[in-house]
């Protein structure tokens, strides 16, 4: 009977059966993962224990090492099935370490430990965030892709700088650039490495900045600074500052070390990166005005006139430069003594009225012009009081160069009237006349009248001395003084009419080294004669 038992229970051993199947995975890093597996064995048994091992290399020979024993898998390994049929192992957090080849191990109450003939594979693979193209312009279309080696396909979402994104297709904006990652749906820990679009976009948002409030004071520095949102940025030669429309300087910044009011005005600057939107590549910053203020400076004194006369009203206007504009004008007369000077205060306000100028009004007067910044004093300026009666002696001064002037004319009518005069009594007297070429150079003629008419050629020169020796028994002689430019040895012909004892006119004519020609012809009109004389130059 024993032996019968014995023999049953060898047969039951040999009848013993088990399977184990688990499939390989590929799982995304930082994901969790089931390796499936399945076993079956002898429904005659019962299952004591099950125990997933990794084969680990140690010592260059391959060893199976219970999952226990591993410290990087503790709390992310989970053993998920059942001790019948179901031997599935859960992996959290897959890691890189994680990736290799997994066995699964039973016992029974009949012994063990049974295991698979074919390990489970785990691969382990990372998302890749891909964007292409990876650097754009503005406006160029971007695509967005997540892929990994596992052939598991997933649903991927997107995220830029970690801003959810909705699209993975879009056109390029500024604000597109950045880092992007996709991640797998529901697993936000199961993430890409981020990947970089470089969207290039021209200057916005220019900015023109001062160091201080833009009104300063005079003589404060002042630091104007540029900036702007580019890609690429904006370079040093990039940026220019203008100054009511003209260019001040390039770069960044411009300093004014002591600022003067000729720096007011607006300013603005210019960014430019090589890159153009709408059509342009030059983009300017709001203005800026620049204030400069200062206490008042140039003040003058303005009056209707310096010198008035008593009882007559005068006006004194007070003019500054200033910023803010001077709101006080203060009005001083200087009081001097034999001991000091001292000013004396005689009004307010921009205008100083005098309805009534007194002898006690004159004298030196200035205004101080004053705003919230300061104040300053301008030069003095006299006041004069003129006599009453100066406008009539103004008039007597007139006067009197009229008067002048009317006599100077009559004076110069009356010597031109005697003058005329006396030339007409000379023409009417017998006449002498001497040329002079120079003050020692005289020539004289003598001329008389003819008793009769010159005859003839041959007899000319008897009668002409003839005449002489009359003249000088009876007739008066009469010299005349001509004087003359020295041009070479010339010839001068005199003509003189003289008045004979017979009180008809005689016509004297003279002729080019001729002598006296005859006349004949004319012997019988009348008593006159006619005289030719030749007159030659002195040496």
């Amino acid at each position: 009977m024993e032996s019968k038992i014995l023999i049953f229970l060898v047969t039951l051993q040999g009848v013993w059966s088990w399977n184990v199947v688990a499939k390989d995975r590929c799982a995304l890093k930082g994901a969790s993962v089931v390796i499936e597996c399945q076993y079956d064995y002898n429904l005659f048994y019962i299952v004591t224990s099950v125990q997933w091992s990794k084969r680990l290399h140690m010592s260059g020979n391959p060893k199976l090492v219970p999952l226990s024993q591993i410290s990087s898998v503790q709390g992310r390994f989970k053993y998920v099935g059942d001790k019948s049929s179901n031997c599935g192992l859960q992996i959290n957090d897959v890691q890189d370490s994680d990736k290799g080849l997994y066995v699964f191990e039973f016992w029974t109450t009949l012994g063990g430990p049974y295991t698979s003939e074919k390990p489970a594979q785990l691969t382990v693979s990372d998302l890749v965030a891909v964007v292409h193209p990876s650097t754009v312009t503005e406006g160029d279309k971007v695509s967005l892709t997540c892929k990994s080696d596992c052939l598991t396909p997933v649903k991927p979402v997107w995220f830029r700088d970690g801003k959810f994104v909705s699209r993975d297709v879009f056109l390029a904006r500024g604000e597109d650039g950045g880092r992007y990652y996709c991640a797998v749906s529901g697993q936000a820990r199961v993430r890409s490495a981020s990947v970089v679009l470089n969207v290039r976009y021209a200057p916005r948002r220019v900015l023109l900045s001062v160091n201080q409030s833009p009104e300063v004071i005079k003589g404060e520095a002042v630091t104007f600074t540029c900036s702007s949102d580019a890609n690429p940025s904006v370079t040093q030669g990039g940026y220019s500052l203008y100054k009511d429309g003209r260019p001040v300087s390039t770069g960044w910044t411009y300093t004014i070390s002591h600022v003067q009011p000729s720096h007011s005005g607006l300013y603005h600057c210019q960014a430019w990166n090589n890159i153009s939107r709408s059509g342009t590549d030059l983009f300017n910053s709001t203005e800026v005005h620049l204030d400069v203020q200062y206490p008042p400076e140039n003040i003058s004194v303005s009056m209707t006139s310096p010198h008035v006369t008593e009882g007559s009203g005068m006006n004194l206007t007070c003019s500054s430069s200033a910023n803010p504009a001077a709101v006080n004008y203060t009005w001083f007369r200087r009081i001097s003594s034999p001991n000091s000077s001292s000013l004396l205060q005689v009004g307010s306000g921009q205008v100083l009225s005098l309805p009534s100028v007194e002898a006690s009004h004159t004298g030196l007067y200035l205004c101080q012009a004053r705003n919230t910044l300061g104040e300053n004093n301008s030069t003095e300026v006299l006041l004069t009081m003129a006599a009453e009666n100066s406008g009539i002696q103004s008039v007597l001064v007139l006067a009197g160069v009229g008067v002048f002037l009317l006599l100077l004319l009559l004076f110069a009518l009356l010597f031109f009237w005697r003058k005329k005069m006396t030339y007409g009594k000379k023409r009417q007297g017998s006449l002498s006349t001497s040329v002079t070429e120079d003050p020692l150079d005289n020539i004289y003629m003598n001329t008389s009248a003819l008793s009769s008419s010159p005859r003839s050629k041959t007899g000319s020169r008897s009668k002409r001395d003839a005449n002489m020796a009359q003249t000088s028994q009876g007739d008066d002689v009469t010299y005349t003084e001509v004087t003359i430019k020295p041009q070479g040895d010339d010839v001068t012909y005199t003509e003189v009419t003289i008045k004979p004892r017979n009180p008809h006119p005689q016509l004297l004519k003279n002729n080019n080294n001729r002598a006296v020609r005859d006349s004949g012809s004319r012997t019988g009109e009348n008593e006159d004669s006619v005289i030719y004389s030749t007159v030659t130059r002195s040496r």
